[in-house]
């Protein structure tokens, strides 16, 4: 990436707005903003947090009035010059200015590259940067928290201390490589095994983060299944306040999936709605069955929806931690032979039960794993990958130094421990990383 370049963009959505907000990023920014820009004040003289009133201009005339906010390197979200125009939010307005811009030698810029560039001038480290992209696409409060604090360093500070831990650990070792004569005595020894123990502690606490941080930003995989007719639909619908699934007495309405997402207590919700699970002829049907099974294979949770008002039919219930029985149109009563079931006695019609649903989902899944408090940290799943291979190796090592390897092996496996912790936070040459990690970000961010 050619760090030298001017880089310019729409870093509003693309459609019909009030107003529309254009960067423009890189060494020539004010160069290339003054032969468009006209105003009480010209470009060359902004003063650096200033908003400036003005007009971009063409060769024909006016093409919008704007305002104008210059930030100066390296005091700005990326660290170079930066320029944002707001103009009017039309799709055409705001495209003939970007067009100016790119015209007057600005380079299109690739999706990421603004925050990259951020990264790369060490505005924020690489948490930091992948925290940006959380806080865009989190939907719900406690996902915006957690994105906020990982934004704010928590994270990446926490690494940052475990790496120096490990560079401190590492450089014993190889001090005694390098002085072969200064021996490590038992007591010298334990303190480095104490240490490396230290260390996979500290990593494993993170790694413990993981579930939690996967579902603030992809939310709770949850599949609503049961036999045909038990009200999965009805549930779907009541849940999401609209009717998103089609209701039905005859069986197999349902045929394929549905999926949409919900808040439960600050935690995104991802409702699957299956089709009846039962044996059928019918090839759609069949199929609509087989995909019911795929999902509760990959579900974090399962809802199963019965008829409560009904004998139990020859149908499985699924019992442990994660899984939950409603036990539906309790409103016609509950059949006697579900008296012992732990199931929530719910109505879809009357409403009623919503409540324990909503504490269950929360005590069962989440109120164990997540607290309010250690939303701080929530690891993503680069990062476990990462950490996993951290602490592989630091228990590696500490195996090697209670047998007495050579110190030549602990210290390839320290050094190995502390690139895996250096990737996560963008301290070693991550080249393949970055181009992945920015080319999901949106272009202009």
């Amino acid at each position: 990436m050619a760090l030298d370049d001017t880089i310019a963009a729409i870093s509003t959505p693309i459609g019909e707005g009030a107003l529309a907000v254009l960067r423009l990023s890189g060494p020539d920014a004010l160069s290339i903003l003054t032969p468009i820009f006209a105003g009480a004040i010209s470009p060359e003289r902004f003063i650096p947090r200033c908003v400036v009133f003005g007009r971009i201009q063409d060769a024909g005339g006016k093409v919008d009035e704007v305002l104008v906010t210059y930030f100066r390197a390296p005091n700005s979200y990326t660290g170079d010059d930066l320029v944002e125009i707001s103009c009017h939010g039309g799709i055409l307005v705001t495209r003939r200015v970007l067009d100016l811009l790119l015209a007057n030698g600005a380079r299109m810029a690739d999706p990421g590259e603004f925050t990259q560039r951020a990264f790369l001038n060490g505005k924020m480290d690489l948490t930091q940067a992948e925290a940006v992209m959380d806080l865009i696409r989190a939907q719900t409060e406690l996902a915006l928290r957690s994105a906020h604090d990982q934004l704010a360093g928590h994270l990446g500070n926490e690494l940052a201390d475990i790496r120096e831990l490990l560079l401190t650990t590492l450089a014993h070792v190889e001090a005694y490589i390098d002085f072969p004569d200064e021996q490590i005595d038992p007591d010298t020894g334990k303190t480095l095994l104490d240490r490396i123990i230290a260390l996979e502690n500290r990593i494993e606490r993170l790694l413990a983060t993981a579930d939690q941080g996967r579902v603030l930003r992809h939310g709770l995989r949850t599949v609503i299944y049961g036999p045909p007719n038990a009200g999965k639909s009805s549930l779907l619908n009541l849940l999401l306040g609209y009717d998103r699934a089609i209701v039905s007495d005859v069986p197999g309405t349902t045929r394929d999936t549905i999926e949409e997402v919900i808040n439960i207590r600050g935690i995104p919700v991802r409702l699957i709605d299956t089709a009846g699970a039962r044996e059928s002829s019918d090839l759609l049907e069949s199929e609509g069955v087989r995909r019911t099974q795929q999902q509760v294979d990959q579900a974090d949770l399962v809802i199963q929806v019965v008829d409560g008002s009904k004998a139990p039919a020859d149908f499985k219930v699924l019992e442990d931690r994660s899984h939950v029985l409603i036990l539906n149109k309790s409103d016609l009563g509950v059949h006697s032979r579900w008296s012992e079931c732990h199931g929530i006695r719910f109505s879809c019609r009357e409403r009623t039960g919503l409540e324990d649903l909503n504490q269950t989902i929360w005590d069962r899944v989440v109120g164990e794993k997540v607290k309010l408090g250690d939303m701080r940290v929530a690891i993503n799943a680069r990062h476990q990958a990462c950490l996993q291979i951290a602490k592989d190796l630091l228990v590696a090592g500490g195996r090697s130094l209670q047998e007495e390897k050579s110190p030549e092996f602990v210290s390839i496996e320290l050094r190995g421990a502390l690139d895996a912790v250096g990737e996560v936070i963008g301290k070693i040459d991550t080249e393949d990383v970055l181009g992945r990690i920015f080319s999901e970000f949106c272009i202009g961010k």
